[in-house]
Order: structure tokens, then sequence, then C-alpha cells
């Protein structure tokens, strides 16, 4: 894996241990993301890995959201608005009719993200199970 997307999902790893404790942290291994079923998307400024997410398929028309980071310098530059863009377009492109995913309660700027772009509030799906600190979210497309 390109060095400058693990150390993008090193940062992601860092926030998300920053806003939740022990046991409401789900952390992402690099390796989990190297598997069939599963895509990454990257954005890029002037070359440089500025941003990425998964989309990994869930089966029955579903696609999971996984991961959404954007780089702190990047921040406010509409990265994460154009990730999710792009994921949905993606989604589409196999087959997907639904997009879910599961974001923290604490994730402010990403519950804020998600809303905008149409995600409502759902059940957790498989493999989650419910966690205080979890919100799960999905969007018909």
């Amino acid at each position: 894996m390109q060095a400058e997307v693990s150390a993008l999902l090193s940062e992601a790893g860092s926030v998300g241990a920053r806003l939740y404790p022990a046991g409401e942290h789900r952390p992402i291994a690099p390796e989990s993301l190297a598997v069939p079923g599963t895509r990454l998307l990257v954005s890029r400024i002037a070359g440089e890995a500025v941003g990425l997410c998964a989309l990994i398929a869930r089966g029955g028309g579903t696609i999971e959201l996984k991961r959404l980071i954007v780089s702190a310098a990047a921040r406010g530059a509409g990265v994460g608005s154009a990730l999710v863009r792009e994921a949905e377009t993606e989604a589409r492109r196999l087959g997907a009719r639904i997009v879910v995913l599961e974001v923290g309660t604490r994730n402010v700027e990403a519950r804020r993200l998600y809303r905008r772009a149409g995600f409502a509030p759902r059940d957790p799906f498989p493999p989650y199970r419910a966690l205080p600190a979890s919100l799960f979210l999905e969007k018909v497309l």
C-alpha cells in the first residue's frame, strides 16, 4: 500500500482513538482493505493524497462506505464531499442500490457531511452491533 495512503489510515485511527475510548473505537488494519470486494478511493490535490475512503461490498445490492478521512491540511476544501459523491458514483457502477455506513456520535464533522449528502438513520448492519457511540446511516441510490 502506498505510504501516503497508510498515513491517511493512520490519521483516521488517531482521530478515532482521540474521540472514543477503547471498546467504542473500531480501528481498521490496512490489510483488511486489500480483500476482494473492497475498493479504495483516494483524493489527490497536486498529486498528493489528501483524502480516502473504502467501499466494501456487503451483498444484496449494499455497499458500505468506510473510513472516510481527509487530511488535516485539506479540511474545508470540499474533499470529503467529493469523496462521498465519488463513492456513490462507484457504488452505482458496481450495481449497489444502498450505501450504508457507521459513524461515531462524537464525530460532528462527519455526521454533518453525511447528513448534507442525504444519509438517513438506520439500524446496525452486519457485521456490526450497536454501540452507544455509534450511529448507522444509509442512502438509497
